[in-house]
């Protein structure tokens, strides 16, 4: 229904944006932390669009660039995994990321997203192990770090996390083991390295 979705970015978390555009209307997106890290910075701001409508809700997906948004199309064309689901993957491993882990069939560690269980796992590896060539997969730049405080970045990642599910003393916690680690962290770094930890 939608290709694109370009205007000012009137709202931005690292789960969602709105997008304000020049007739008025503001569109709320449900994003990966690759799409917040590519955008964070902007003013303005072009998102790839993918639609889902059931019968009680209606969610626009925005993604900063095409081949991120073929991953998530690939990835929900996988019986048992949603929307949500698939940006919660493309929020714990970058489109490179996953696709190596796909292509060595490593269940064990694509199951560490949260919700995901070793047989949807599983399931995604054999559905999508010949599917994953030719998409064109990129590492998305990251954000510059000094950017943001120290605190904001924690705070940032901490509401990040609570969106995604978690309670907000598991996210505490994962995210100040995380910053700890790595002092330097970006958000989705801080986001990244937290969603590895957690079960």
């Amino acid at each position: 229904m939608y290709e694109f979705i370009e205007g000012i970015i009137e709202e931005l978390a690292p789960t969602q944006v709105v997008i304000g555009t020049a007739s008025g209307v503001g569109y709320l997106m449900n994003i990966s932390l690759q799409t917040y890290t590519a955008i964070e910075k902007a003013s303005r701001t072009r998102l790839y669009t993918h639609f889902i409508v059931k019968e009680d809700s209606q969610t626009l997906f925005g993604f900063a660039d095409k081949s991120e948004r073929e991953v998530f199309r690939r990835l929900i064309s996988v019986s048992g995994v949603g929307g949500n689901t698939a940006r919660t993957i493309l929020s714990t491993y970058s489109p490179q990321e996953l696709s190596n882990i796909i292509s060595t069939e490593n269940a064990t560690l694509l199951k560490n997203v949260k919700g995901l269980g070793l047989k949807t796992a599983q399931k995604i590896i054999v559905e999508l192990k010949d599917k994953m060539f030719g998409v064109g997969v990129e590492e998305i730049a990251t954000a510059i770090p000094g950017r943001t405080t120290h605190s904001k970045i924690f705070e940032e990642a901490t509401a990040a996390l609570t969106m995604l599910g978690y309670t907000k003393a598991q996210a505490e916690k994962a995210v100040t083991a995380s910053l700890k680690d790595n002092p330097a962290a970006t958000v989705e770094e801080a986001v990244r390295m937290s969603l590895k930890t957690m079960k």
